[in-house]
Order: structure tokens, then sequence, then C-alpha cells
């Protein structure tokens, strides 16, 4: 599972008021790049070691619910941190403060892209910025190698199976990621459907449920509602986790975007704060405008918000339980080997010609080799460089 570096525990914490907690939070929510880990990392340096407005004790809790439950990390720390603070109020006003400003955002770029989409600068810029957002994934996918598989033989298995088969059916296969983790349980620590009728949608405007393909049905909301809640309960560690899974269902099985538009929607997530899996609203937008965005979110962030909620009161007492770890951890090997075998499939779409091929090896380079560089930034100049070049051809 993905690690992070433990504070020194402070000597005392100070209590914080929950508004003064919701404003850090909404701070970090609209400025907070670079991915769960570094904003897991920024929650740390601020909450425990400057501030102490947290202890040690409760942010490692916390972060362990949030790597042992599927669900994006940053989020879900976000979350147990309120709900350390002041309970269900708390996991549920910090879970607002945090999502919601990159959540307008893309509502917003989503907005814009819908109407504007096919004009030349736009489709110039994700010429480039997809072939970096190749690069992005391609090292996200090696961090979480090292910081999940280590030299387990079993999690390498796994890893390898999952991004062999989603390379070559082009999907994520859930049953697959199940199997995983029972393969992992029995190893490690043995022995010692939605309805079929529509929902109606009355009085609505037009314009609520517009995407690219015009207004859509009640029917086709609650499809966006059902596969989201599918998708949210499957992310574990990294919320590019969500990626494959996405892949399969909204270009594949239903159709909703294309193989260009899905990479665009994937990039509109890299240069933008707050967590990754927000990329799930610009979907849902495309799909059902801005009605299909905020299901989409719901329907993501709501499974995970109750992974924080329930268990959070009995976290502490099962939270060594090697059954649970074990079966968590061969799940986390079939999410990571996914990821893997996803930055296979959208290379090849993204990847079109040698710019687009330059692009990606010289982010990959700066990926690995410049480490302070914000993703946002390289993710934006990728965007400047694929304008100009098409704007000469």
């Amino acid at each position: 599972m993905e690690t992070l570096p433990a504070a020194q525990p402070p000597d005392e914490t100070t209590r914080c008021t929950l508004g003064q907690l919701l404003l850090y939070f909404l701070n970090l929510g609209t400025l907070g790049f670079g991915g769960p880990i570094a904003l897991c990392g920024y929650m740390q340096r601020d909450l425990v070691e400057k501030r102490k407005w947290l202890s040690k004790e409760d942010y490692t809790d916390g972060l362990a619910l949030a790597q042992l439950a599927p669900g994006p990390l940053a989020a879900q720390l976000a979350m147990y941190i309120g709900w350390a603070h002041s309970g269900i109020l708390g996991a549920t006003l910090v879970s607002f403060a945090f999502i919601m400003p990159s959540f307008l955002m893309v509502m917003a770029i989503s907005a814009f892209y819908l109407k504007y989409g096919g004009i030349s600068w736009m489709l110039g810029a994700f010429y480039g910025i997809g072939a970096a957002v190749i690069a992005v994934i391609v090292r996200s996918a090696y961090k979480l190698v090292r910081l999940t598989l280590e030299k387990d033989w079993l999690l390498w298995t796994i890893f390898l199976v999952n991004a062999g088969i989603t390379g070559w059916k082009e999907t994520e296969i859930v049953w697959v990621f199940l199997a995983s983790g029972m393969l992992a349980l029995f190893v490690k620590a043995f022995p010692t459907k939605p309805p079929a009728a529509g929902v109606a949608v009355l009085a609505i405007p037009p314009w609520l449920v517009e995407g690219l393909h015009g207004p859509v049905t009640g029917k086709t909301l609650w499809t966006i509602t059902w596969f989201f809640t599918k998708a949210g309960a499957f992310i574990f560690g990294s919320g590019l986790a969500i990626v494959p899974f996405l892949y399969g269902g909204v270009v594949q099985q239903y159709g909703w975007l294309t193989e260009r538009q899905f990479l665009d929607a994937v990039a509109v997530a890299m240069i933008t704060p707050g967590p990754v899996v927000i990329t799930v609203a610009f979907v849902g937008y495309l799909t059902g405008g801005p009605a299909g965005g905020c299901m989409a979110a719901l329907g993501t962030f709501l499974p995970c918000y109750l992974f924080v909620i329930i268990p959070a009161p009995y976290f502490r007492k099962f939270a060594k339980n090697r059954h649970i770890k074990a079966f968590v951890d061969g799940v986390t090997a079939a999410a990571t080997g996914a990821i893997g075998g996803a930055a296979y499939v959208l290379a090849k779409r993204a990847i079109v010609d040698w710019p687009t091929a330059l692009i990606a090896v010289v982010t990959c380079a700066i990926l690995f080799k410049v480490k302070k560089v914000p993703e946002p930034l390289i993710i934006l100049a990728a965007g400047i460089v694929g304008w100009l070049l098409r704007r000469g051809a």
C-alpha cells in the first residue's frame, strides 16, 4: 500500500474550530496540486507538524483507513480528519470543502469544452496534453509498483496478470479484481443490479441534462449514477486506478465518449487541483450536462464517504487484521496492474505521430529526473507545445 513518512508526534495538540478546519480544506482543495501522496503530505505537514491541530495517532489512523478502504486516498484521509474533529458532521462538511473547488473548476471547463470543443486551439492543446498524460500515468504506475509490491512474488504475479488483461481486453474487469483480493487473502492470511425502469425527469430544463449528444433521459442519468457508484467502490490508493474502469464503461460499453474525449477528461483532472478522481465530473458533464456531472461526482464520492464514516468508530480494533490487509493488498496490486495496462491502451490512442511520441518521452524524462516540477505545469506546457505544433501544421 502507499505509505508516507510519519512525522514525530507533537508534544500537544491545539483544538481548532470546525470553521478553521473547513477553511484549511477549502484552501487545499483550491490550490493543492501533485496527486494523492502530495496532498496527504500537505495534511501531515500543516495539521500535525505546523499547526498541531491533529495528533499523530489520528493522522496515521486516518491514513491507514484510507489505504485499506476503496476510494481516493487523499479525499478519504480528509474525510477521516473531519470525522475525528466533529464526527459525521465534520466528515461531511470537510468532504464538501475539499472536493467542491476542483469539482466547480472541472464543471466550468466541461461547459467550455462542450461549447467550444471543436475549435482548433483547444484541439491543439489536447493534442499535446494527451501525450503528456501518458507519461504521468506511467510515472504513477511506477511509483505505485515501488510502494505496494516490493519483493512479494504473489503481488507481482497479480500485478502482471491484471496489467496483461487490461491491455488485452482494454477494460478493467471487476471480478478479476475481487479474485485477486481473494487469492491474496487465501495465500497470505490462511491458515494461522440497478432497477430496469428509468427515473422520470420532470420539470427539468433541457440544458441541465444536455451533453454531447443532446438531452438525456432519466434512465441515462440513473445509469450514469449507478456506473460511477460502482467505479467509486473500486478505487484503491490512487485516483488513477479509476481510469481503466472508466475507459471500459464510458468508451467501450456505453459509447458516451470517444477515445479522444476520454483522454481529454483524464487531462482535465491533471491540470486542476484537488483529487485526480474528479475527472468523473468531466465525463458526467459531457454525457448528461450539469446534472450528469453532479450525479457522476456524487456516485463516485458517496461510497468512499461511507467507507470512512461507517468503520471509523471501530477501525482501531480491526486495522491490523491480517485477513483484511491481505485482501486489500491483493486488490491494490490488481489496481496497480490495471493502471499499467491502461497506460498501454491510452498510449495507442494518444501517441499518433513523432511529435506526440517526443512529447511523451520528454515528459517522462522530466517527471523521473526533475523531482520538484509540478505535474500541472508540465501538462500545461505540453498543451502549449501541442497548440503551437497544430497551429504551424
